[in-house]
């Protein structure tokens, strides 16, 4: 698979199935992604991979939560800013439709988000998930590299015939994941991404995109 195979298939996958991930095959990703960039080589982030029991335990009371309605620890940072405005909200509201209609779950229903917090907790099956954290200390920038190095990550799985979702959700639980982890309080949980293959016969979700010329200027060529 070449660059241009892996960025077009790589997409958020929301239903897993249970075939483990062999342990050779992440090891080999993570090794490759450490060459991800990082600016004045600081290399900011750190990441624990979680299956098998302990991440079933970790499901278990995550899901715990979101099916009481638990709103989660304080946060943070924010997932987006506090206003959008178009055409950011435009985009949003157009994946956020798309999704809940593949997840069978209509958007005026009064249950909405426990049930989507409970598939969020349950990594939607997936048997692996990466749990990717920063150094509080650091600034953007460095926010910056960890994004990329999660990109380099998710790259890399595609090439092994893997899928991938980012899920920032996770840090709706940060105290829950960093017990289970052992992250220290030195540590940011920056978001968490499901690893596995994807389970056959569930409707394939791809979001659309802004056209390139809404995104990109080009300026003397």
């Amino acid at each position: 698979m070449d660059v241009y195979e892996a960025v077009d298939g790589r997409r958020a996958v929301r239903a897993f199935s249970d075939e483990p991930v062999p342990r050779e095959v992440l090891e080999r990703v993570l090794t490759a992604a450490t060459r991800a960039p990082s600016s004045g080589n600081l290399q900011p982030w750190h990441s624990y991979v979680v299956a098998g029991e302990p991440l079933a335990e970790l499901k278990r009371r995550a899901t715990a939560r979101a099916l009481v309605g638990d709103p989660g620890d304080e946060r943070e940072y924010p997932m987006y800013p506090a206003e959008l405005a178009s055409p950011y909200t435009d985009r949003f509201a157009a994946a956020a439709a798309q999704r809940y209609e593949a997840l069978g779950i209509e958007r005026d229903d009064p249950d909405r988000p426990m049930k989507i917090a409970a598939l969020n907790s349950e990594a939607f099956g997936a048997p692996v998930v990466l749990f990717c954290y920063l150094d509080r200390t650091m600034g953007p920038g460095q926010w910056a590299d960890a994004g990329m190095y999660v990109q380099t990550v998710m790259l890399l799985l595609r090439a092994e015939g893997l899928h991938s979702c980012p899920q920032v959700m996770w840090t709706m639980y940060r105290e829950t994941v960093s017990r289970m982890v052992g992250a220290d309080d030195r540590l940011v949980l920056f978001c968490g991404v499901s690893v596995g293959f994807e389970k056959a016969g569930v409707p394939r979700l791809r979001t659309g995109r802004a056209d390139m010329t809404e995104t990109v200027s080009f300026i003397g060529i």
